[in-house]
């Protein structure tokens, strides 16, 4: 019976741990750019857009598309670099141990 309680404690610490994994992602901000920085797009660790930073340069009422893809790719930067932020702060949770690929914790 030993090891089951030592197991609860352990599932409570993890619990734990990862309720401020969480809280602390919901307050991080990490940018993601395309263009050679002249768009940028913030996102949280939660995957909320907090800013989008277009420079005027860019903005050509004629050409809509190359800001378009511009966004799009400032997007997948920074949430490729949130990505990599989770997986990073969930490892410090599991103790380096990986997940099956498509299985996210705890979102």
């Amino acid at each position: 019976m030993k090891n089951i309680s030592q197991m609860m404690q352990q599932a409570q610490e993890m619990q734990s741990k990862m309720a401020d994994i969480q809280d602390k992602l919901s307050h991080l901000e990490i940018e993601g750019s395309s263009g050679a920085g002249l768009i940028k797009v913030t996102l949280s660790g939660k995957n909320d857009v907090r800013r989008i930073k277009i420079d005027a340069s860019l903005i050509d009422p004629e050409e809509p598309d190359i800001l378009e893809d511009l966004l799009i790719a400032a997007f997948n930067d920074a949430k490729s670099k949130v990505e990599s932020e989770i997986n990073s702060k969930m490892s410090e949770v599991t103790g380096g141990l990986q997940l099956p690929p498509g299985f996210k914790l705890p979102f």
